[in-house]
């Protein structure tokens, strides 16, 4: 079960977000005071698909999954939601239920704000509603384009671009990252197979792309090439 309190962090955790950006102190204040803390352990549900929701979370420290079971019961990765990624917003502002399951992949920790102090904040601020507009707007593009990468794009180039992402937002240091999620995951977030992930990857290795220096520790070689490949 995960452990909620009144978050005493709560300040970090709203700067992490670029939709509160530029808001008055009062009403950052205001928002500080009705902002919760969850902990989460590896494995435990945010929330399940279905579920109903009054509550915008943001992720202040560790990784989010949000996935969905298909009719055969296979997982399909979603999304990969980092620290200052914001979630659950559909729910909350059209009354339905969540369209995926949230999970915890290590001890993560969640700020949760109320429907009806989110919006009332919105209310009263319309440049942080239009802040809010745009990240949404942001969202969907985001989507569309990984829908595109999902349905257009060669599973090398896909591994290219989720390879950038990690490089992007997971600690790293001299272009090493450990992978945050398990080879199976990554397969899955890619749509491909874990046996043609296991091939792309040692292709990668032999074009010294990429090196390999532990079972999930990456070593980005050739940083150009890597986003040649990914058409960035």
């Amino acid at each position: 079960m995960c452990c909620t309190q009144n978050c005493n962090h709560h300040s970090s955790c709203l700067r992490l977000v670029p939709v509160f950006d530029g808001m008055a102190a009062v009403e950052l204040e205001a928002l500080q005071s009705v902002t919760k803390s969850s902990s989460y352990k590896k494995g435990e549900f945010i929330f399940r698909e279905g579920e109903q929701s009054e509550t915008l979370f943001i992720v202040h420290e560790g990784l989010i999954k949000l996935s969905k079971l298909n009719d055969d019961g296979k997982e399909q990765i979603i999304r990969l939601l980092f620290p200052g990624d914001f979630f659950g917003q559909f729910a909350l502002l059209q009354n339905s239920n969540h369209y995926a399951n949230a999970e915890a992949l290590e001890q993560t920790t969640i700020c949760s704000i109320e429907k009806y102090a989110f919006i009332e904040t919105l209310e009263r601020n319309p440049a942080m509603a239009l802040h809010f507009i745009n990240a949404l707007n942001t969202r969907l593009f985001m989507a569309d384009e990984w829908m595109s990468l999902l349905s257009l794009m060669e599973v090398e180039k896909r591994l290219a671009r989720v390879l950038l992402l990690f490089l992007e937002k997971v600690n790293k240091r001299k272009n090493h990252f450990t992978l945050p999620i398990s080879k199976k995951d990554l397969a899955s977030l890619i749509g491909t197979t874990p046996e043609t992930l296991s091939r792309k990857l040692q292709a990668f290795v032999e074009q010294e792309i990429i090196a390999v220096m532990q079972r999930r520790e990456i070593q980005v070689i050739n940083f150009s090439k890597l986003k040649q490949l990914a058409r960035y």
